[in-house]
């Protein structure tokens, strides 16, 4: 797992307000009630915070990842340069700055990565999911094709022939990593016999040849909250390319593809439709009819109502969601809609009624005072 730089100088703990034996269930909790007090949808502006929170989250929330992120952590100063601060090369060196060199110096103070080679976790992958806008709005649980591989059903992961057994390694007793000691240091070097696995395999399974993986075609179960984004993306936990040597597997990342509705957008929870009146309706008031996603609803158009004003019907948006309980709204947009083909009958008629119209009278005298 790459080491992040920002882990050297983010207290992720102290972000989500919690401490660092915290519980998952209390961690959740914690999370959540941050989510909603700083979500853009709830508080504008807060678009940074949400995002530190998350990332926070995204961290400290997973197993492996705040594992890694907590021996980090603990290294203090040895993980940010040599030296600590005030002192030379400062700041200067970091461990995720020396490329291939980070395996060996990752072993300074007794701190080799021997036996992390020997349990690496899988990659994360990518999968698409195009959803129709109604899925999108109320969420659906579906499956997604994820390609790629998967644990090798015949071995089941080991690599080694189904009726043997994976063979310690002699080199290195089988803890995947050489010990060269220099004094006060100690250098771990990855043991190059098993490769760091500190197992090795003898009699190579026939279907996946020793690798422990497989090609594979998987549909991966998968829960979609209500309201989702085109483009936005989903993390499903563990569902992603296994782990090698027992270790566990990455995440998979379902990216939603939304297709347009011809008669709604969305706006953040709310949907926005709009609906022609006529202008007798509009100057006269009326009640229009006008669909949701699920059932139509009435909504009164006050007398005297202009263009583009946007009559709102609460709890027919996007559906409660669980980080702050609320349901969307829609939108109704009006829409004056003023004909271009009269007949003798309304033209005889909108000529009366411009003879009426006070907003004529007035710009008539506007006209002769000028």
């Amino acid at each position: 797992m790459a080491v992040q730089r920002e882990w050297f100088e983010k207290d992720y703990y102290k972000v989500l307000g919690v401490p660092e034996n915290v519980t998952e269930k209390d961690l959740t909790r914690a999370y959540r009630k941050l989510a909603k007090q700083y979500h853009p949808d709830a508080n504008p502006g807060a678009e940074d915070r949400f995002k530190e929170i998350s990332t926070a989250y995204e961290v400290i929330g997973d197993e492996a990842k705040r594992k890694e992120y907590d021996e980090v952590r603990a290294m203090g100063p040895a993980a940010a340069g040599f030296g600590g601060p005030g002192r030379p090369g400062a700041g200067s060196f970091r461990v995720d700055d020396m490329g291939d060199l980070g395996d060996i110096f990752g072993g300074l103070f007794n701190r080799g990565r021997g036996r992390q080679r020997q349990a690496q976790r899988g990659d994360d992958i990518e999968a698409y999911l195009h959803l129709d806008f109604a899925e999108a709005i109320d969420g659906v649980t579906t499956s997604v094709h994820v390609p790629g591989q998967a644990a090798c059903g015949s071995c089941r992961g080991t690599g080694a022939k189904a009726g043997t057994a994976l063979k310690t390694c002699s080199r290195c007793e089988g803890s995947g990593s050489l010990n060269d000691n220099q004094g006060m240091f100690s250098l771990a070097q990855v043991c190059p016999t098993c490769n760091g696995r500190g197992q090795i395999v003898e009699t190579p399974c026939e279907v996946c040849h020793g690798s422990g993986r497989a090609p594979s075609n998987r549909q991966v179960k998968v829960r979609i909250p209500p309201g989702v984004d085109d483009g936005q993306r989903i993390k499903v936990k563990g569902k992603g390319s296994p782990g090698v040597g027992g270790g566990p597997a990455g995440d998979l990342y379902v990216v939603i593809s939304v297709t347009a509705h011809p008669l709604f957008s969305k706006k953040g929870k709310h949907l926005v439709i709009s609906v022609p009146v006529s202008v007798a309706e509009a100057a006269l008031g009326t009640t229009v009819t006008v669909p949701s996603l699920h059932e139509a609803v009435t909504v009164k158009v006050p007398a005297g109502i202009t263009n583009g004003t946007n009559l709102r019907v609460r709890g027919y948006g996007v559906p409660a969601a669980k980080i702050d309980g609320v349901a969307g709204d829609l939108h109704v947009r009006v829409e004056v809609s003023v004909p271009k083909h009269l007949s003798d009958e309304q033209r005889k008629l909108f000529k009366e009624l411009r003879e009426l119209d006070d907003d004529v009278e007035l710009r008539r005298k506007i006209g002769d005072a000028t």
